[in-house]
């Protein structure tokens, strides 16, 4: 089993984890509320977990421009 970390802006694979046991306060889920469990952790058919977060390169375009928070998609 894989848990894979990927940009929700772009779709870049900021990075996987093997592990076949998931400590979810280790890797700090537990700190999320339901709502934003159910938007960023994804279960794969195959087993792998999917987790939609962001990378450093999307961030950094959200701090130089602000108001890309308003839209969707921000990434054409």
């Amino acid at each position: 089993m894989a848990i894979i970390y990927n940009c929700r802006h772009c779709g870049y694979e900021i990075g996987k984890l093997q592990q076949q046991f998931i400590d979810t306060a280790q890797l700090g889920w537990d700190q999320l509320s339901i709502e934003d469990r159910q938007k960023m952790i994804q279960y794969e058919a195959n087993g792998d977990i999917s987790i939609q977060s962001i990378c450093e390169n999307c961030q950094e375009a959200l701090g130089n421009h602000p108001e890309y928070h308003e839209l969707d998609f921000f990434i054409q």
